[in-house]
């Protein structure tokens, strides 16, 4: 290997700590340069990237309702061209669970041109609450993702690495069905950040933040684009004035917090 990637999509900022992790594990057993990508912004997934034979790209996403975000994986699957280079597929999921998230990475890695050496699925605090998973990752967390990009860069120095690693979960299953703390399906599709105009100061830090371009650079309190309830605005505005009051949205971040906090334990497949 002469060159390390990591790539990630990180709304909040966990899944990019776990994915430089994992590359800065490899990078010290190829002893080689180590690069960054952030895929998270609409300018970042602006251009395809070509990766060559002599890479290892690190690949970290977030699990949303089970898969990866359904707004970003169009980009994931036209824009990242692997012409025989070696991947890591990382996700991160918000302590429920990472269903089929890692198996969807792995299978686009794959048909992408990738041929993906290893696998890990770490559990990190959820986007809506910081009752799941908190303070996650922590640095026993960080401290495995580093010893996990050792092991896989040592998997492939002894040429271990010709086939895909084996993964759990289908790629082609469907997405999951938040539920609400009635046990019903929690529709909240439709809700978008509201902006507590007592603490707005227009700074438009909300606007950079959005993964999708959704918020309006003229008026902050308008959101006319879709919104995928990342949760970047409303965790990165630093007056605190972005929030979420859909009763469906809040119902099933309260069943989550109801039935999710019991520490979970990341896996890792090599």
């Amino acid at each position: 290997m002469k060159r390390i990637c990591a790539l990630y999509w990180s709304a909040t900022g966990n899944t990019k700590q776990v994915t430089m992790a994992v590359a800065k594990g490899a990078a010290e057993i190829f002893a080689c340069p180590m690069e960054t990508v952030d895929f998270s912004s609409p300018k970042g997934r602006e251009a395809a990237r070509k990766f060559d034979a002599d890479t290892l790209l690190v690949a970290g996403f977030p699990t949303y309702a089970g898969k990866l975000p359904n707004k970003i994986l169009p980009d994931v699957q036209q824009k990242l061209k692997g012409n025989g280079a070696l991947a890591a597929a990382v996700v991160t999921y918000g302590n429920r669970s990472f269903d089929n998230s890692l198996a969807e990475l792995a299978f686009t890695l794959g048909e992408n041109g990738f041929t993906v050496a290893g696998g890990a699925a770490l559990p990190c605090r959820h986007a809506f609450s910081d009752l799941l998973a908190p303070g996650r990752p922590d640095q026993e967390d960080l401290k495995q993702a580093t010893q996990f990009g050792r092991d896989l860069a040592e998997k492939i120095q002894r040429g271990e690495a010709e086939e895909p690693v084996q993964v759990p979960g289908d790629a082609a299953a469907p997405y999951y069905v938040p539920k609400g703390t009635d046990g019903a399906p929690a529709k909240f599709l439709k809700a978008k950040p509201l902006t507590d105009p007592e603490k707005c100061n227009h700074c438009g830090d909300c606007v950079k933040l959005c993964p999708v371009g959704s918020i309006s650079a003229e008026n902050v309190f308008e959101v006319p684009g879709v919104c995928i309830k990342c949760q970047a605005c409303v965790r990165g505005c630093k007056q605190g004035a972005k929030y979420f009051d859909d009763a469906a949205f809040l119902s099933h971040v309260a069943m989550l917090e109801q039935n999710f906090t019991e520490r979970k334990e990341a896996e890792y497949f090599l």
